[in-house]
């Protein structure tokens, strides 16, 4: 019989805690699945006293997670800390010293200092395992590292944050308005008190660059993706799209183009008749495009103690079987640099919403600006009159490039019958 694997967390918040219960409940299944036995020997987490749904006291505490590594009683680390800097990063470092593996969910981590974990896996006998750092408990990481594997990914692109699909999803159904929303996904806990980490585009960023890392090849750099968050989308956003036939989604998206990999997160018109359209509430999705399999869509929930729990224990049970996956899917010398692309290169079909006095001569203003910079619209759509105010005029546009939209925005949104900057969505049809 082989040896028991001992497990050191650091970290025993709503997953660290989740992880703990979830290795005492299925010990017996993952000795079956493993042929180890799989025990917690020692953790560590802010406070000692807190009230925790799980019973520590028969397993070794240290005040310094760094300790947890140290320990010559933990064969595995699991870094449930969080954030780029500080013990989580020393606490990984201390492991990799030692030739431990780490499991960790700390996609801040990956998608900063990427470059430096690499390096440090280099001269290291240990591995970094993080099935749960990108979507929850949705098996992304594995899939694309594993099932994927021989394919070359030309796109990876989805629903990376529940709470923004949360939002937007009520928003939808219901119509009322961002902050309405807001309030209420903070209530059921889906955001955070201060939501700005998922509302402004940045949690999902931080899981797009692990995603075209692993898909491309390259480090992780999430300094070279487009973000943009949903706080600017209103109901009117939501009733013209629906108008249109599309919903809005946040989406992490990442492309191999002829001239570099294109990066963005922002909100998105989707067909209606799409499946990611019907992606609703806290749910996450994740679709690939690789060049054999095509297309394949990952769908489940991206958060939450226990899906991510399932995660962070996929990977110790891949430590017990003695498997150890290259951090990017290629052995580390083939790893690259990312050389993103211009985003102002990107071509498709874009959403204005624009308010605008209505008075004559407006829509052939705007129609001039956009003659000028050769851009063809689709369609336009107008609601109500009202000559003493401003009212919404909504215009699509067939394909064209992102620096001649927005130098068309800026232009519109001088004119002296605009009363506020022009919004911009992208409309993804994903017929590619």
């Amino acid at each position: 019989m082989a040896a028991p694997l001992r497990i050191g967390i650091a970290g025993l918040g709503n997953v660290g805690s989740s992880v703990f219960q979830l290795l005492a409940e299925h010990g017996e299944l993952l000795f079956d699945r493993t042929g180890r036995d799989i025990r917690v020997t020692a953790v560590s987490a802010r406070n000692k006293l807190k009230n925790r749904s799980i019973d520590i006291s028969k397993v070794k505490w240290h005040d310094n997670p760094v300790d947890v590594a140290n320990d010559p009683e933990v064969d595995v680390v699991i870094e449930l800390i969080g954030g780029a800097t500080g013990p989580a990063f020393d606490l990984v470092k201390k492991a990799l010293d030692l030739g431990k593996p780490v499991v960790t969910a700390n996609k801040a981590l990956l998608a900063s200092r990427g470059a430096e974990v690499l390096d440090l896996l280099k001269k290291s006998k240990g591995t970094v395992s993080y099935e749960a750092a990108v979507a929850g408990g949705i098996p992304v990481i594995k899939g694309l590292r594993e099932g994927l594997a021989a394919n070359r990914i030309r796109a990876v692109y989805g629903i990376l944050n529940g709470t923004c699909n949360f939002i937007l999803s009520e928003m939808s159904h219901t119509g009322r308005g961002f902050a309405e929303v807001l309030k209420e996904a903070q209530e059921k806990g889906y955001a955070e008190a201060d939501p700005s980490f998922d509302i402004d585009g940045i949690d999902a960023a931080h899981k797009l660059s692990i995603l075209s890392g692993l898909a491309f090849g390259c480090v992780p750099d999430v300094k070279n993706i487009e973000i943009k968050g949903i706080r600017s989308i209103t109901p009117l956003d939501i009733t013209f799209a629906g108008d249109l036939g599309f919903r809005i989604k946040l989406l992490g998206i990442a492309r191999q183009t002829a001239k570099g990999i294109e990066q963005s997160v922002e909100p998105c018109l989707v067909p209606n008749d799409s499946p990611i359209a019907a992606v609703e509430g806290a749910l996450n999705a994740v679709y690939v495009d690789g060049d054999y399999v095509g297309k394949v869509l990952l769908m489940g929930y991206g958060a939450g103690g226990n899906p991510t729990a399932s995660a962070v224990v996929s990977d110790v049970v891949d430590v017990a079987r003695g498997r150890a996956l290259p951090l990017m899917g290629l052995t580390p010398d083939k790893v690259t640099a990312l050389k993103p692309a211009n985003i102002h290169d990107r071509i498709g079909s874009y959403y204005f919403r624009l308010m605008v006095l209505d008075q004559p001569g407006v829509i052939a203003d705007i129609s001039a600006i956009l003659r000028d910079h050769k851009v063809s619209l689709e369609s336009v759509l107008q609601r109500g009159r009202d000559p003493h105010q401003a009212v919404p005029v909504i215009l699509t546009t067939h394909e064209t490039t992102e620096e001649s939209i927005r130098r068309v925005a800026g232009e519109i949104g001088k004119l002296k019958s605009v009363t506020e900057p022009p919004y911009l969505m992208r409309i993804e049809e994903f017929n590619g």
